[in-house]
C-alpha cells in the first residue's frame, strides 16, 4: 500500500503535460496545450492539455483526466500501478507496506482536522455578519479599507470574537475533540488554567488555502491597539499546514497566473485582496515569510514569469531583493516593481484602477 504522504508528493510533483508529452506531440495553444489523441483515431488535434486545471481532455472522444487517470488509460494500469509509474517518473521512492496503527492514526487525524478548519471558517464568516460584534467590529475595518462585500465572500473573510473560548466550548459541543483544536492551534492549553483559549481572539480572519483550495490555517489581525500584542497572528505549524509551502491567494489566482503566463509576489494578505479587487487576479502572497523553494515550485507550475511587487521604502527594497537569487536558481524569469515610497500594493491598487495599476508596472518593472 503507497502511504498517503507519499501519495500527495506523487499527485503534486505529476504535471499532466509533462506526462502526457511523453506519449503525445503538443503544441502549445494559449495557455494550454495541444496534440492528437492517443485514445482514438485523430487527425485534427483535438487533444487539450491544462497546465493550470492539471487535466487533459480530448474534445472528440471525451478521454481525459488527471496524470493518474491518463496513466491509467493509456498503459491499461490499476490506480496503484499508474501511481507507481508516476513515481518512478519522478524519482519518488516508494515504501509499500501495511500501514501501521500510528500512520493509520496520523490519516485520520489529517481528515479530522481538515474538517475542524471548515467547521472554523464557517464560525468565523458567521462572526464577521451576523453576530454585533462582528458587524461593528469587523465589517467597519474591512469597509474602510473599500474591500467590498463580493470580495469578502470570495476569499472567505471572518472574524473572531474577542471572548476568550467562543470557538473552542463551539467546537467542543459540535462534538469535536480537544486534541485536534490544540493540534490545529485554533486552540491553546494552559496548564495553570482550566480549559481551553481561543488563538484568534478580537481579530479578523483570513483563511489560508492549499491549491486545491483546503483550508489549512488562518492568519489574524488585530482589531484593539493592545500593549505587547502581536498585530498579526498565524495558525502555527500542523500536520496539515506548512507555512513555507503555502502561498495565499494561490488557489482563486492559479487560472489566471496560467492565462496571463505571469505571477505578481506580494507580501501580505490585503495585498492581495485589494489587487484582486482592482481587476489583478494573478497575484499571490508569501505572507511576510521568506521566498522558499516549495513556494517558488507552486508558483512554477503555472508559469516561469514573475514579478516581485513590494513597498517602495527601504524595507520593501530589501524585502524583494531576499527571494531574488532563489526565484533565479529555479529558471524563473524576475522582474521587480518598486512602488512609490509611502505606498504598498494594498494602497496602490484601491486608489488606482486596473489599468493604471498595469501602466505603472509596465513603465516601472526592472
Amino acid at each position: 500500500m503507497i502511504d498517503d504522504l507519499t501519495r500527495e508528493r506523487i499527485l503534486d510533483a505529476a504535471k499532466i503535460e509533462e506526462v502526457v508529452s511523453d506519449y503525445v506531440s503538443l503544441r502549445k495553444r494559449g495557455v494550454n496545450y495541444l496534440g492528437l489523441c492517443p485514445f482514438h483515431s485523430d487527425r485534427n488535434p483535438s487533444f487539450s492539455v491544462s497546465p493550470s486545471k492539471n487535466l487533459c481532455k480530448c474534445f472528440s472522444c471525451g478521454e481525459g483526466g488527471s496524470p493518474v487517470h491518463f496513466i491509467m488509460k493509456i498503459e491499461q494500469l490499476s490506480y496503484g500501478d499508474a501511481l507507481r509509474h508516476l513515481a518512478r517518473k519522478y524519482g519518488i521512492e516508494i515504501q509499500e507496506r501495511e500501514l501501521s496503527d500510528e500512520e493509520k492514526k496520523l490519516k485520520s487525524d489529517r481528515e479530522s482536522m481538515f474538517i475542524l478548519n471548515e467547521f472554523a471558517n464557517e464560525f468565523f464568516k458567521n462572526s464577521l455578519h451576523n453576530t454585533i460584534e462582528g458587524q461593528t467590529v469587523a465589517l467597519s475595518y474591512f469597509r474602510h479599507r473599500g474591500i467590498r462585500p463580493e470580495t469578502m465572500q470570495k476569499f472567505q473573510l471572518g472574524y473572531a470574537p474577542e471572548e476568550r473560548s467562543a470557538l473552542s466550548d463551539e467546537a467542543l459541543r459540535k462534538g469535536f475533540k480537544t486534541e485536534y483544536l490544540v493540534g490545529t492551534g485554533l486552540s491553546l492549553q494552559y496548564e495553570d488554567s482550566k480549559g481551553l483559549h481561543d488563538r484568534f481572539r478580537g481579530r479578523v480572519i483570513f483563511p489560508i488555502q492549499t491549491v486545491s483550495g483546503k483550508v489549512v490555517g488562518f492568519g489574524g489581525r488585530i482589531m484593539a491597539k493592545k500593549d505587547k500584542v502581536a498585530k498579526y497572528v498565524n495558525s502555527p505549524e500542523s500536520i496539515i499546514y506548512s507555512k513555507s509551502r503555502e502561498l495565499y491567494g494561490l488557489f482563486l489566482a492559479k487560472k489566471e497566473i496560467a492565462r496571463k503566463d505571469k505571477c505578481f509576489l506580494v507580501e501580505g494578505y490585503t495585498d492581495v485582496i485589494s489587487m484582486h479587487q482592482s481587476g489583478i487576479e494573478n497575484v499571490v502572497s508569501s505572507s511576510g515569510t521568506a521566498l522558499t523553494l516549495q513556494q517558488i515550485n507552486q508558483i512554477h507550475r503555472f508559469t516561469s514569469n514573475i514579478t516581485v511587487l513590494y513597498d517602495g521604502d527601504a524595507a520593501g527594497i530589501k524585502a524583494a531583493l531576499r527571494g531574488i537569487n532563489l526565484l533565479l536558481e529555479q529558471g524563473m524569469h524576475v522582474k521587480v516593481v518598486l512602488l512609490p515610497d509611502g505606498e504598498d500594493p494594498d494602497s496602490f491598487a484601491r486608489n488606482h484602477t486596473a489599468a493604471e495599476f498595469e501602466e505603472y508596472i509596465e513603465k516601472h518593472e526592472t
